[in-house]
């Protein structure tokens, strides 16, 4: 029988294992040139399988045990819509009798934008900086994770949880997020820490919802030639002109509704957004377009109701294409994320203290705010029934998340390591541990 590691021998064991973290971050910063150089951009979504092998290889030699879910094509797949491919969730674990902490990544990305002066698939280091697609939000979080568990595994640190990764598909607005889906099977430990978050000393409030629509809008093609004539071809992209032309009036009506959720320190109040995220149609200057095709992103406070928000739009939308004879529309909800209400618990002290240990916040630097953008973890809160969701991560203000020249920095991997370290650890501050029975 082992015999239990005593507290200052324990104690010991945490402060080798940062040190061993600070020592070794160059191995996260190789690990996470390898996920950047893995496409996972959704949409489409067509690298999750790939993902999932990259991670399979990595935890490994941790002692984690993988299981790939893949979420139903019946939950997510619409008609023309922007998804393809398997939706491969991985969950690694080991099971040692401890109570489980769930760790939650997002494996997708947004599409990498146009004005990337660098491969946006091939991590570039810039001193401290670490530039690549998805490098702050979130691959670079996986990273700073497997290296405190490796640090861990090496220096001997006794765990007070038993680990859970979660790698998860589709949180950039998709139909039916990974987690949902995992929330839904019952697969989820009651605990979790999210990494969709912010490295600076935050307590989350919070967040809005979104949902994207696709609109359809379909004319008549014709030789471009021949389309001045009257009764000759229907311009689908002329006739979408007054909807365009509406939809600007009614995003300037929605962005006048301003949530309670407090904001970030010094930023204006959160208030509800419409934005056009996307047009495409035609095909050549010789034919008149028969069809457009537009990307609704509606973003909506936790005191607006999803149904409403989208019957405002598709009234919208069906006033202004009835005023263009000939002209049909189709539209179909393609993505949505419920806003997550407040995720106050009892491990949020303890949380504290440790992000406070990794990057070195004094407990009165702390804030507490909320966010317009968005979550999966609102379907976590109504598929379970529980509130509390730990929030931490890489975020930063100036770090360029879904822009051109997206990165992170080496401090900011160890210092989010040594945070999960620590909180995981069995001798960190037990004194706030909600899962420490009492002693006699």
């Amino acid at each position: 029988m082992v015999e239990p590691v005593s507290l200052r021998q324990n104690e010991t064991a945490l402060a080798e294992a940062c040190g061993w973290i600070a020592a070794n971050a160059d191995d996260a910063v190789a690990a996470l040139g390898r996920m950047i150089a893995v496409d996972t951009s959704f949409p489409p979504g067509l690298g999750y399988d790939d993902f999932a092998d990259l991670m399979e290889a990595l935890v490994a030699p941790l002692g984690l045990e993988a299981e790939r879910v893949t979420v139903p094509e019946s939950l997510w797949k619409v008609p023309n819509g922007p998804a393809a491919g398997p939706r491969t969730n991985l969950i690694a674990s080991r099971a040692g009798g401890r109570p489980v902490c769930g760790l939650y990544f997002h494996v997708d990305t947004v599409p990498a934008a146009a004005d990337w002066k660098t491969d946006p698939l091939r991590m570039e280091r810039d001193g401290d900086r670490l530039i690549g697609l998805g490098a702050a939000d979130m691959k670079g979080c996986v990273a700073a994770i497997l290296l405190a568990l490796r640090a861990a595994r090496t220096c001997g640190v006794e765990l007070a949880y038993d680990p859970m990764l979660l790698f998860c598909t589709d949180e950039e607005g998709g139909l039916y997020p990974g987690i949902r889906y995992l929330a839904e099977q019952g697969r989820l430990p009651e605990h979790i820490l999210n990494f969709n978050g912010s490295a600076e000393a935050r307590v989350w409030a919070g967040c809005f919802g979104l949902f994207n629509l696709l609109v359809r809008i379909h004319g008549q093609a014709v030789h471009a030639g021949e389309g001045n004539r009257k009764g000759s071809g229907l311009n689908a992209i002329d006739g979408a002109l007054p909807l365009l032309n509406a939809l600007t009036e009614l995003k300037a009506q929605i962005a006048t509704r301003v949530s309670a959720l407090p904001p970030p320190p010094g930023k204006p109040p959160l208030a509800a957004q419409l934005n056009l995220a996307a047009i495409q149609g035609g095909t050549a200057g010789g034919q008149v377009p028969a069809l457009v095709e537009l990307t609704l992103n509606r973003r909506y406070a936790p005191e607006e109701r999803f149904e409403e928000a989208l019957a405002e739009i598709e009234a919208v939308i069906r006033r202004s294409i009835a005023a263009v004879p000939g002209l049909s529309v189709e539209t179909a909800l393609v993505g949505h994320l419920m806003p997550t209400a407040d995720p106050a618990g009892p491990h949020w002290p303890r949380w504290q203290a440790a992000m406070g240990q990794g990057f070195g916040y004094a407990p009165e630097d702390f804030r507490k705010w909320g966010a317009a953008s968005c979550s999966d973890f609102g379907w976590v809160q109504r598929a379970t029934g529980r509130q509390e969701v730990l929030l931490g991560g890489l975020g930063r203000p100036d770090r360029n998340i879904h822009s051109p020249g997206e990165y992170t920095t080496v401090p900011d991997i160890v210092s989010l390591a040594q945070a999960v370290l620590s909180y995981l650890a069995a001798d960190f501050r037990p004194d706030v541990n909600p899962d420490l029975s009492p002693k006699s």
